[in-house]
């Protein structure tokens, strides 16, 4: 009977021992294959992304949404310059060229009293002007370069005065109308106290239309992203021409010294004839040598998507 009990346990062993040793050689030959014997080998796989729904640059927080787009998106915005209150609007081209269009305005009226022997002084300051323009970013920085146009200028100063009546004031003359500077001699004439004497002058600012324009600055009017708000600045010049001056009299003079007979300013020919002496160099002398006229602003802009 222990024999029989002895050989029983002996045959469950080997039967034990066998079923391992297979079951490793299937282990083994699994593994051989690629498999794996964890039980993480059962669990269900990451599913696949929808159609559509592809990771992209764009799916990055902070590499944010941007517009290269033809009239992708718009600005509007103002800010003040020597050109005046400007009201402007900008559109993308291109990932690197704007457009702008710009209206300028201003009007200044001053009347000021009398200085010395001149009385109701006072003038205006006139500025109105349309202006385009083409903005360049160099390698799509925020530094531009800008070349445009001034395609309609009304720009102007006015001013006027009037000598009070009886007081003396010169002006100078050249015979022949040949008037180098050492040439100058001067002619005094009073204003009549019946009739004061006074002057307009109207300087012109405008000669040359359309003005070429080139300036330089950084901040985009119209911002690739989706911010709204930008802060542009701009530093350049317009290429006005020479403004021109007139003197237009009115009232009476009286002479020239030692004379005193007083007439009309238009009609007395002497007097003109010095007038427009003096009207020539002043031209010759200050707007002759003025043929540029600043620009520098710093605006706020506001931009928005068009949908394109």
């Amino acid at each position: 009977m222990r024999r029989w009990l002895h050989a029983v346990f002996l045959l469950t062993v080997a039967v034990l021992l066998c079923s391992d040793l297979v079951k490793a050689q299937a282990d083994a030959q699994h593994m051989d294959a690629g498999g794996s014997s964890s039980s993480l080998e059962y669990l269900p796989s990451a599913p696949e992304p929808a159609v559509g729904q592809q990771q992209s640059p764009n799916d990055v927080p902070w590499a944010g949404v941007v517009h290269y787009g033809l009239f992708s998106r718009v600005a509007v915005g103002a800010d003040i310059s020597p050109l005046g209150v400007s009201i402007k609007g900008a559109t993308i081209l291109n990932e690197k060229i704007d457009l702008r269009l710009m209206m300028n305005f201003l009007n200044i009226t001053g009347s000021y009293g009398s200085a010395d022997d001149i009385k109701d002084v006072g003038g205006t300051l006139h500025l109105a002007s349309l202006q385009t323009a083409v903005d360049f970013y160099p390698r799509n920085s925020v530094w531009r370069l800008s070349a445009g146009l001034l395609l309609w200028n009304g720009n102007d100063i006015s001013a006027h005065g009037t000598e009070v009546g009886g007081t003396s004031f010169a002006l100078p003359t050249c015979p022949a109308n040949n008037c180098p500077p050492q040439g100058y001699t001067f002619q005094t004439y009073t204003s009549d106290p019946a009739d004061p004497f006074g002057m307009n002058m109207y300087i012109n600012m405008h000669p040359r239309e359309p003005a070429f324009t080139v300036s330089a600055g950084f901040g985009r009017y119209v911002p690739r992203s989706q911010r709204h708000w930008s802060f542009p600045a701009e530093y350049g010049v317009v290429f006005m021409g020479n403004p021109t001056v007139k003197f237009t009299p009115f009232g009476s003079v009286c002479g020239p010294s030692p004379s005193t007979v007083c007439s009309p300013a238009v009609d007395n020919a002497v007097f003109l004839n010095a007038l427009t002496t003096y009207q020539q160099r002043l031209q010759r002398n200050a707007f002759d040598h003025i043929s540029i006229w600043p620009i520098f602003s710093y605006g706020v802009m506001y931009s928005f998507n068009t949908g394109r």
